[in-house]
């Protein structure tokens, strides 16, 4: 079914896996058509450059009965084109299932996992692989600023995933990282996160179980060792284990770290590294990155090739502009952990500069009170703070929901100035009189923000 089908419908392409593997198929002669409800930048530009069409859900969209529909994670029941696809037994299967059968059979598949840090890992791989001709297939949820794309799929051997705990589909609750064939795998972190999916901690700990379960006695587990929350699914011997980290805990142990404004050192064993990055996370992402290009066979200096190369990846600590001394920065960050580490990493790349941190709480996570508590330590290291309007909160159960006015009274408690502001025009009037040279605007959110990023700096060179 998979392997026979030559048009291709996705159901759900904007989303940014979904949007890369279609363009990807495209170049390689496929008919791809898609649709999707949240049609905006960065993905529906993406799409455009490449010829494909992203319409509305529509059950027109399924006349021409593609060979096969590929139904996308955010997808439930009651869309129109699955309930069509469902009900014409039209042949359809999930994102993962379709690189499983299509794509990774054959392949050396090296999977970045965890909580944080996956894209930026993923995309760091991927490009010191491929600057060092070794010319990778990869998987990447984001678009890497050398790759140009979030997918690619060619005749070598390495393929780079980045592996989502989330589910797969929602005719297939396992998470999508236990499709991806893995050869090699980093866990980076784990957290508690996904709270629409997961109810608790151990669920997530069990996903994860469930994938070094399958790991070959000839492949290799990299697994963050000063995370509490791993220790206890690593005590195993079906396959090769090696701790990376900070402490000493860590076989693979990374010291000396240093950070200016250009990025950041660090050494492991007797060879030093430096990454145009900022930040302990960013470390702990890089020191990943290179153990699994060791495993691959690259030498360090071919490893810090890549690294000075880097040019890092949209939507993560992305500069989109600076006005009359302002600058504006685009991070996905939506989990306090890294909100926390985003901000702890502009501090050192900024110093002495006014950090605003401008939150969305959109995540099926942070739209929830799970992290109350949390979200008011990280976001209270800026020195002023603005919350959007939760999305979507009628959906969340009351007994669930984040409280805003708890969050600025615990955000104020802390010493920053906060205020909750329904949307991005009211963020907009109230923070452009307060701006001053030298600030740096950070719009923490993983959606699209009604395009607040470019309207701040439209508004600042008015």
């Amino acid at each position: 079914m998979i392997d026979a089908a030559r048009s291709i419908h996705f159901i759900g392409i904007c989303g940014t896996a979904m949007a890369s593997v279609a363009a990807a198929l495209k170049e390689r002669g496929y008919t791809i058509t898609g649709s999707d409800q949240g049609i905006y930048p960065p993905m529906s530009t993406f799409l455009e450059e490449r010829d494909i069409e992203a319409s509305p859900y529509s059950e027109s969209n399924l006349t021409h009965k593609p060979d096969l529909v590929v139904i996308g994670n955010a997808i439930s029941r009651g869309n129109l084109e699955a309930e069509l696809t469902l009900e014409q037994k039209l042949p359809y299967c999930s994102l993962p299932e379709l690189l499983k059968h299509h794509f990774l059979r054959g392949k050396r598949s090296l999977v970045i996992s965890g909580t944080h840090g996956k894209t930026t890992t993923a995309s760091l791989l991927a490009w010191i692989l491929e600057h060092n001709g070794l010319n990778p297939s990869f998987l990447i949820g984001g678009i890497p600023n050398n790759l140009g794309q979030g997918a690619r799929f060619t005749e070598s051997d390495w393929f780079v995933l980045e592996g989502d705990e989330y589910d797969t589909a929602f005719f297939d609750k396992r998470s999508k990282f236990v499709h991806y064939l893995p050869e090699a795998v980093v866990i980076n972190n784990l957290e508690f996160d996904h709270a629409d999916i997961f109810s608790s901690l151990n669920e997530i700990q069990t996903a994860f179980q469930r994938l070094i379960n399958i790991i070959p006695r000839n492949g290799l587990l990299l697994a963050n060792g000063d995370e509490s929350n791993l220790k206890p699914l690593i005590n195993i011997n079906h396959c090769p284990v090696r701790r990376f980290g900070l402490s000493n805990a860590c076989e693979e142990q990374a010291d000396n770290l240093l950070y200016d404004e250009n990025g950041s050192r660090f050494r492991i064993g007797k060879s030093e590294f430096r990454i145009p990055m900022i930040g302990e996370l960013n470390v702990r992402n890089a020191l990943a990155a290179l153990l699994m290009a060791r495993y691959t066979g690259l030498s360090d200096s071919q490893i810090q090739a890549g690294f000075d190369s880097f040019k890092g990846i949209r939507r993560r600590m992305e500069i989109r502009g600076e006005v009359k001394g302002i600058t504006v920065i685009d991070d996905f960050a939506h989990h306090p952990t890294a909100i926390r580490e985003t901000l702890k990493a502009l501090d050192r790349r900024f110093p002495n500069r006014r950090i605003w941190a401008i939150f969305e709480p959109r995540s099926n996570t942070t739209r929830r009170n799970h992290f109350q508590t949390e979200l008011a330590a990280a976001l209270s290291l800026a020195k002023y703070v603005i919350v959007a309007e939760v999305a979507r909160l009628d959906q969340v159960p009351p007994e669930e929901r984040l409280n805003p006015e708890q969050l600025m009274e615990d955000i104020r408690s802390k010493g920053a100035e906060a205020y909750y502001l329904p949307t991005a025009n009211d963020i907009i009037s109230h923070i452009i009189p307060e701006t001053q040279y030298g600030d740096i605007l950070c719009v923490l959110s993983n959606g699209g923000f009604d395009n607040i990023h470019q309207k701040l700096i439209d508004e600042l060179n008015n």
